[in-house]
């Protein structure tokens, strides 16, 4: 009788540090949730942000080539002869090209800073765990 007493309390002490250890990593768990949604809503947040300046540059790019195109255009029909037309096309084509290459790679660093914006939040996360 007092061999299955002793039993009796130790699945008690058994089962109530099971319940401790389970409420405890419940807890852990929703904590750790938690952190990983706001973690994620400020990269998503930071990602955003970058995007947005993205494609205000894009605009004002796209509206600067059109308005030097249309600029250009302008130009050629008051021309008077063939050499100033090919002068003018050829001065155009190199800035449209330079132009064009610059673009793209402040668009590239633009991407490059987001994608590191958007990163640093995760990165900050995992190095508290």
């Amino acid at each position: 009788m007092r061999e299955t007493e002793r039993m009796a309390e130790e699945a008690n002490r058994f089962g109530e540090e099971v319940h401790e250890q389970t409420q405890k990593m419940g807890r852990e768990y929703q904590r750790a949730v938690e952190s990983g949604f706001e973690t994620a809503s400020r990269s998503f947040s930071e990602a955003n942000r970058g995007f947005q300046a993205v494609t205000a540059e894009m605009m004002d790019y796209s509206k600067a080539v059109c308005d030097d195109a249309i600029r250009t255009w302008g130009e050629l029909i008051g021309v008077r002869s063939l050499e100033q037309a090919m002068a003018l096309q050829s001065d155009y084509a190199k800035r449209a090209y330079e132009n064009h290459m610059a673009e793209l790679s402040k668009l590239g660093e633009m991407c490059m800073g987001t994608m590191r914006d958007a990163s640093k939040p995760v990165e900050e996360a995992s190095r508290r765990r």
